[in-house]
């Protein structure tokens, strides 16, 4: 994540924190100088650091903090409340207009992620049940029209664009009447970029806007670019009046200051944010979680949420009657495989776990192979081998080895994985409350 750096940085000052027990006003301030320099190295803006850092000191040195038997956890505590006020305080939505369609413009500068962007954000409210179009209103950019039906076709939403000759203006009213006809209750507007701001870019904006009437201006920043996506911010709102900003790259090992300084410098709520290159990798910007991520403390409940969408619900209940019958098999552990594939990259998994350090993810040297050897080895078995491995023998393990391409110590280890999981549910339903377990999926 973008801000494994600055959570490393910011970990070892409340680790020095917890060190002392009891604080005086000096260490507080040490600690707030070194938390300052961490942000600073991150690239967010330097008066919003300042305004922070005095935030947080003049809450930070008062009788209730110093004089608390807890006071590392109190002044942890205001940090994190006010870096996610920082951030917007709390989750801005996507504004839905009473009668459809609801008309989205995206802008930002060339490279910035719009049209993946527009796909992105396609796809998220196609997945909630709505409707949408894109529209490609990119006319300068070779093969930019091309690019956003090869995404629109990837995530199955229709693409409204017209033949070389039309300008922007006309293309962006003529997708939203297309829209009014065919019954889409959204349109995603895909718009033209610059390596720069200038006139140009920003009068045919003015002009998409001042006729098709957006009920969200979507500015795309590229969390890598620093300072410089804050200026950018600026810019544009000052010409166009935006809504709301999607922060893209979010995945990218930078310093990531952008999402820290953009709301606090413009005003405007970050609503979602990027976070890998596949089309489902958009996540709704909750700033409370953000901050919680930041601080080493996880994101839980995205996780939560990112596991609703991504199992079967039916399998789930079949699983849990298994589960309570001690009746698990190898199926079921593929099933299980297959599902937390969906949740994304391992590394990603675990860094939204509390206490999982980020830079020591990075030097465990995760194989993302595992998942798929250890699938090639129970698609390589037979339907009776995987309901019943016990009855993998010598020479059926040599053949599974040849036909997964694996060795025949991988077979070993994925039993004995396997079996160890199978003794833990056992347990488990011998004495749940000991696990505070009632019969669950895990």
């Amino acid at each position: 994540m973008a801000f494994d750096s600055l959570t490393e940085k910011l970990s070892q000052v409340f680790k020095k924190l917890r060190g002392k027990g009891r604080l005086s006003e000096a260490d507080v301030r040490e600690a707030m100088r070194e938390i300052k320099l961490a942000l600073l190295a991150a690239d967010v803006n330097f008066k919003v650091v300042r305004e922070f850092v005095d935030r947080i000191t003049a809450r930070a040195v008062g009788g209730e903090v110093l004089e608390s038997l807890t006071p590392a956890q109190q002044v942890i505590k205001i940090v994190n409340e006010e870096l996610t006020a920082m951030m917007g305080g709390g989750q801005s939505k996507l504004a839905i207009a009473s009668k459809p369609p609801t008309v989205v413009m995206l802008c930002g500068l060339q490279g910035a992620g719009k049209t993946t962007h527009c796909g992105k954000l396609a796809l998220y409210f196609k997945n909630m049940g709505r409707r949408p179009l894109l529209a490609a209103c990119d006319i300068y950019r070779p093969a930019a029209a091309d690019q956003l039906k090869i995404v629109g076709e990837k995530a199955g939403i229709p693409v409204f664009s017209m033949p070389g000759g039309a300008d922007a203006v006309t293309i962006a009213s003529e997708a939203v009447r297309h829209a009014k006809t065919y019954g889409n209750d959204m349109v995603f507007i895909d718009t033209a970029g610059r390596l720069h701001i200038d006139e140009a870019l920003m009068k045919e904006l003015q002009d998409i806007r001042d006729t098709v009437s957006p009920h969200e201006i979507l500015l795309t920043v590229d969390a890598m670019t620093g300072q410089d996506a804050v200026n950018v911010a600026e810019a544009f709102d000052a010409a166009l009046g935006i809504t709301g900003i999607v922060l893209t790259k979010l995945d990218g090992d930078t310093r990531g200051g952008a999402a820290l300084s953009v709301r606090r410098v413009t005003g405007k709520p970050v609503k979602f944010s990027g976070t890998g290159e596949k089309l489902g990798d958009l996540e709704p910007f909750h700033p409370e979680r953000m901050a919680s991520r930041i601080l080493g403390m996880g994101d839980v409940l995205s996780l939560i949420e990112q596991a609703q969408q991504a199992f079967d619900e039916k399998k789930a209940a079949e699983l849990e009657k298994k589960l309570e019958k001690n009746k698990l098999d190898l199926n079921d552990f593929l099933d299980q495989l297959r599902q937390l594939k969906k949740l994304g990259p391992l590394e990603k998994v675990l860094s939204m776990m509390p206490g999982v350090n980020a830079q020591a993810l990075k030097s465990a040297n995760l194989d993302p192979k595992l998942m798929a050897r250890t699938e090639a080895i129970v698609l390589s078995m037979t339907p009776k081998e995987r309901a019943r491995p016990e009855i993998l023998n010598a020479a059926r393990k040599r053949r599974i080895a040849a036909g997964s391409g694996t060795k025949v110590e991988d077979i070993n280890r994925l039993l004995k994985n396997f079996e160890q999981m199978r003794q833990m549910v056992k347990r488990m339903n011998k004495n749940p409350k000991a696990f505070g377990w009632r019969g669950l999926p895990f």
